[in-house]
Parts: structure tokens; sequence; C-alpha cells
């Protein structure tokens, strides 16, 4: 995980493999947005190295830590929450395939850009047989019209980047190597926000999402 600025809107590269959100991601990230808001940056866009955005649980780590579930996804809703009511602008480019939870943590930014030729956006829940949690579902039902939120959560169905942008899942697309800079001019404009007033904001528009996920 790596933190640069372009200007002062902070450009976070969650990595370059599948950036799954094992603990010690979690620590990072969490981290890594406190680094932000600190920094008096004027935005946020997180991005990725490889062909990945982020597929989403440690599944892996989970099996091994079953009797440590409700703390790990605990930490996941914490981490969304966060997300969603950052007191900065923020946009996630989409660069890879981004699955489950790894595209509940891009539905928790402002806006949205993914690659138009390469990439699945997906929620596979109905399809590996693991329903949302009520923070989860809240997040999403938060960010996406009805029958996006049908489209997306009950079908399992992979979205390419144009699909997605015409789902109004993703507010745009672009090119290879396109995709981190046109998120970036997303931002640009939003500069110097206040933070205090920003955040506030966002609580008050996602509320009802930020306690569902515990917060």
């Amino acid at each position: 995980m790596n933190l640069t600025y372009d200007d002062k809107i902070a450009v976070l590269d969650l990595g370059d493999d599948e950036n799954r959100f094992s603990p010690g991601f979690l620590d990072e990230i969490d981290s890594a947005l406190d680094d932000v808001v600190a920094s008096g940056a004027h935005g946020l866009v997180t991005t990725a190295g490889g062909k990945f955005y982020s597929n989403g649980l440690d599944l892996d780590w989970l099996a091994a830590n079953s009797d440590r579930g409700d703390w790990y996804v605990g930490r996941v809703h914490a981490l969304l929450a966060k997300v969603l009511t950052l007191p900065v602008p923020t946009a996630a480019a989409v660069v890879g395939h981004a699955f489950g939870a790894g595209a509940m943590l891009a539905i928790a930014h402002d806006f949205r850009v993914m690659r138009a030729d390469r990439g699945f956006f997906c929620f596979p829940e109905v399809d590996i047989r693991i329903p949302f949690t009520p923070g989860m579902a809240a997040l999403i039902q938060a960010k996406l019209a009805p029958q996006a939120q049908v489209a997306s959560m009950t079908t399992g169905r992979r979205f390419g980047g144009v699909d997605a942008a015409a789902a109004g899942i993703v507010d745009s697309t672009a090119g290879e190597g396109a995709v981190t800079p046109a998120a970036i001019e997303v931002l640009r404009p939003l500069a110097g926000k206040d933070p205090g007033t920003l955040g506030a904001i966002k609580a008050g528009m996602f509320g009802p999402a930020v306690a569902a996920l515990g917060g």
C-alpha cells in the first residue's frame, strides 16, 4: 500500500495483488485514511496496481479464524463507514476487478471511475451463498438506485465498466492507464471544501447506513 499526492489530492494505491481485506490490510488502510485527513488533502483517490482493485473479504483468514468472525466483520464495517463519511471528496479508480466487499469499498466512495475494457464489478453473494449483512446492504442501498440494487445484489452479475456505468453503479469509464488520472480530475474542482461541513453533510446523508454498519 502506497500513499502519494497529486498536488493536494491523495492517491492511495491499495497494492498489486488481490488486495483482500486481511487484518493487516485493514490496519494499513485505516492508518492511511487518518493520514489523508490529517494532511489537509483536498481529496482522496483509491486505486491499485494489478488486475484487481480489491477482491474483498479474506476468506482464507476467516476460515482459519472462525472464532473471530464477528470481530472481523466489525472491522470491515468500520472501514466502509469511515470511507462513506470521510470529510474529503473521494473517488475510487476501479482499475481492475472489484468483487464483494471490494466492490462495497468502491461504492462507499463519493464517485467511481472504472476501466472501460477490462475488469468486473460484482456482488457475488447470491452465488456463494453468503447473504449481505444488514450494514453492507444498507451501504449499497444508500448509493444505488433501486433498479441497480436489484440488478447487482440479487443476480451475482459481473458488470464490465460500460455496463456498470449504464446501470449507474459507476459514474464514468476510462481506458487503460487513464482511470486513476480521470478519478483525480473528478476531484480537482472540489478542492477546498471545508472538512467539518463536508463530514457533517455525509454523516447526515448516510446516517442510517452508518448506523447499520455499527458506527
